[in-house]
């Protein structure tokens, strides 16, 4: 996990940045000398190489103990990286994109058949029905992939999955620093308290057993009022469910048979592939996490080596769309875009370094003002971001700009939120394919 962390840094500097994190201790965790002793074995036999070694730290002193209650007077810090998830998946689309995939959005696999060597493949695709052939057929449907399995492809799935919904909610800024915190509960459970988006902190998660839909997935009252209660026990200031601004719900796949439990955080994966003699293979991703895709994907490659002539892995080492520039030099390639843009704020120029890397003149092109950048909608999205989002990453709704390309939505009002549906119904939902 510590080397995909290290691959991670490398090819997105600008969207996996370091983090460190602080355990406190209370009197339900393990005696301190074992904390010592997991610190020992992360710092020197956890293949780490690019981030600070772990250590403990005394929190009656520094800012990382100011926003904690009183009775925590020792923890724990170490090393983690934070990911802009979602823009790590779009990043990762269009990195493949240019390498000549074709990039489908808002569409659906309706039917799936084999035909010798050849998968015939219905989409519906905006409205439209399209027919396509494939050599082979990866389902990584994630939570959907038994339901695609069973009613697409019409076929057993081999792999008893359990789902885990997890729950997070968003909350002002609870503390000055940029440390996260880990906090392990009486109950199992480990939650952490993360920044967020700059303004915000993340907590979470709850994990509990999914029977449901994965479409039906929605936070529940209770589950915020567990998470306020959670970071109340450990945070001075007490954070109450009218304070959350926030809150999004999630499900995971678990491949195996056995309940989930709160002390359940394994994010195990499997690979089941279906090969019968003389017919198309098909393989199915059972499991997995953002944290270790490329491994996940390295290795479907190796098990559809003998069917397609893939050449050796090699992602690993070349950067995504913006990533181009060492981990620990994000600070110098915020100070040139400041140069570039000159009219830019600070707080504005580093969200957008952080969302396009060295890709940023591709947004701001050779705009020499604000006015330049076209209509606002809000302090920080433009109409050149916005743009950039249709014609470059398939955006096609306001949602998928304030939300699904970035995390705007937070500091959007409804106003705003209007303003931007109408520039986008007038740009066309055809324009990215047009340009």
């Amino acid at each position: 996990m510590l080397a995909e962390r290290d691959v991670l840094l490398r090819m997105a500097p600008h969207l996996v940045r370091p983090l460190r994190l602080v355990l406190p201790h209370h009197d339900g965790l393990r005696p301190p000398w074992h904390w010592q002793l997991r610190l020992f074995f992360h710092n020197w036999l956890g293949g780490r190489t690019l981030l600070p070694g772990a250590r403990t730290v005394d929190l009656t002193y520094g800012d990382a103990g100011v926003p904690l209650k009183r009775r925590f007077r020792l923890g724990f810090e170490f090393s983690g990286c934070r990911v802009d998830d979602a823009r790590l998946v779009v990043v990762t689309a269009c990195d493949a994109a240019e390498r000549g995939a074709m990039v489908l959005t808002r569409a659906r696999l309706a039917r799936a058949d084999r035909d010798g060597l050849a998968w015939r493949l219905v989409l519906n695709a905006r409205g439209r029905r399209q027919t396509l052939t494939a050599r082979v057929l990866v389902n990584a449907a994630g939570p959907w992939a038994a339901e695609v399995m069973e009613r697409v492809i019409r076929l057993a799935n081999p792999v008893p999955n359990r789902l885990a919904k997890a729950c997070h909610i968003v909350v002002h800024r609870l503390f000055d620093h940029d440390r996260a915190y880990m906090f392990q509960n009486r109950d199992g459970r480990v939650l952490y308290a993360i920044p967020y988006e700059r303004d915000f902190t993340l907590i979470g998660p709850t994990e509990v057993a999914w029977a449901g839909h994965p479409d039906a997935v929605a936070v529940e009252p209770q589950e915020i009022t567990y998470l306020c209660r959670a970071a109340s026990v450990h945070f001075r200031e007490p954070v109450e469910p009218q304070r959350v601004v926030h809150a999004f719900a999630g499900v995971r796949v678990l491949p195996g048979g056995t309940a989930v439990s709160p002390r359940d955080r394994r994010c195990d994966h499997r690979l089941v592939l279906d090969a019968p003699p003389r017919q198309a293979p098909l393989l199915t991703v059972h499991g997995g996490e953002i944290a270790t895709h490329r491994w996940i994907a390295e290795a479907a490659l190796a098990a559809l080596a003998r069917y397609l002539p893939f050449a050796a892995p090699w992602t690993g080492k070349v950067p995504l769309p913006g990533g181009d520039f060492p981990f620990d030099e994000i600070e110098a390639v915020v100070r040139r875009a400041g140069w570039q843009w000159p009219f830019l704020g600070e707080r504005n120029l580093r969200r957008l370094v952080a969302a396009y890397g060295t890709r940023l003149d591709q947004v701001l092109g050779r705009a020499a003002s604000l006015s330049g950048l076209g209509p606002c909608f809000g302090d920080e999205l433009t109409a050149a971001e916005v743009s950039h989002l249709i014609r470059r990453e398939w955006a096609q709704s306001s949602d998928d700009v304030l939300w699904r390309r970035t995390r705007l939505g937070l500091r959007t009002g409804p106003d705003e939120q209007a303003a931007l549906a109408r520039f986008m119904a007038a740009r066309g939902p055809h324009e990215a394919a047009a340009e």
